[in-house]
């Protein structure tokens, strides 16, 4: 073999140093990379779970009471709260409902922060039965 030969056959030191560079710089990307995703599937599952919450908590009731909604509370990770306040609409017709702004508050712990949802509508203030207005 010649001396040319034996020079060809192979890789250099700095060659494979390069090339083992390159490699950890990729996989630290591709790592980067999936574990953001796998951080968003967290995020979008919580924030699914807040909507389905805030959404149950609203269809209990169909109306507020005279005096306002205020409720408040705990299902796993998320607390919840209920609000509501009169809403003005301008209309003075003794047939149209009061209405009041309902406002579902859902907040939860994600890593060292703190998020929250919240959900807000109109619902009609309960009317009193005949019977209820004289008790």
């Amino acid at each position: 073999m010649t001396n040319a030969a034996r020079r060809q056959r192979g890789f250099s030191l700095l060659e494979l140093l390069v090339a083992c560079a390159i490699m950890a710089i990729a996989l630290g990307m591709l790592y980067r990379a999936t574990g953001g995703s796998a951080r968003a599937v967290v995020e979008v599952d919580l924030r699914q779970r807040a909507t389905v919450l805030a959404e149950s908590l609203l269809a209990l009731s169909d109306d507020v009471p005279p005096g306002g909604w205020q409720q408040q509370g705990r299902s796993g990770e998320l607390a919840w709260s209920i609000r509501s306040a009169p809403y003005a609409t301008g209309v003075n017709s003794g047939n149209a409902p009061l209405l009041h702004e309902v406002s579902i508050a859902i907040s939860w712990a994600d890593g060292g922060s703190q998020r929250q949802f919240e959900l807000q509508t109109l619902r009609p203030e309960r009317r009193a039965l005949a019977g209820e207005a004289n008790q």
